[in-house]
């Protein structure tokens, strides 16, 4: 099922990606769509953090949301689709808001956080929990109210623009004393409208796809002289 995967990256760097583990935070739009790339790229140990369930709201942007999943458990439904896919892959669900009073609960041996959660207040525990066990990690910031997702970049947190989501996390991260260089999925277009947040499919989907994107790069170590 991976052949044209090892055929592209070669034998020794698609152990590197089943080899590696991951710690997914929320699989709502960007995380479901992250979720969906990390296991059809071969990526065999991944932790999905989220204690939501699935609910009709979801179905415009939600690869864990159809007619038969409302009401189940957004942990549960990825579980399932990871074995539809894959009965070699360990997933570990756990229903859960994640905050500073259980975050220490988790493994500290990650090769990589994916934060795809809503709270501010997570993402700075998540950019903590990173530095002090030295794992990599990456935030999706703003999605919701924009519509060209032509705009969509991966940068630094100290470097996002127009997004209100990042400024907020900015100054918390500051005030830490935390890392600022981290590595963030945002957008430079300003939100289309505000008040209510809504989103179309284009949004979390790109966001979701760019950080598995990255990942795998950067667990390859790929540069632009190798891939030539």
């Amino acid at each position: 099922m991976y052949e044209r995967v090892i055929n592209l990256i070669g034998d020794e760097d698609f152990q590197k990606i089943q080899n590696a583990k991951i710690l997914l935070v929320g699989v709502g739009g960007v995380g479901s769509f992250a979720y969906i790339a990390l296991i059809r790229s071969g990526f065999l140990n991944i932790t999905v953090i989220d204690k939501d369930i699935v609910e009709l709201s979801n179905m415009n942007r939600q690869l864990v949301a159809n007619l038969n999943t409302i009401g189940m458990l957004k942990v549960e439904v990825a579980k399932n689709l990871a074995e539809e896919f894959n009965k070699s892959i360990k997933i570990t669900p756990i229903s859960a808001f994640l905050s500073k009073d259980n975050i220490n609960t988790l493994d500290n041996d990650y090769d990589f956080i994916i934060d795809a959660c809503d709270t501010i207040e997570a993402k700075l525990e998540l950019i903590r929990f990173a530095s002090t066990h030295n794992i990599k990690i990456i935030s999706a910031m703003g999605c919701g109210n924009r519509v060209d997702a032509s705009k969509i970049i991966i940068t630094t947190l100290d470097k996002t623009n127009n997004d209100p989501l990042a400024k907020k996390l900015r100054k918390l991260v500051k005030e830490n004393n935390l890392n600022m260089k981290i590595p963030v999925v945002t957008t430079y277009e300003l939100p289309y409208k505000k008040g209510k947040v809504d989103s179309l499919i284009t949004f979390p989907g790109i966001a979701g796809l760019l950080i598995v994107n990255y990942i795998i790069n950067d667990l390859l170590g790929f540069t632009n002289q190798k891939r030539s």
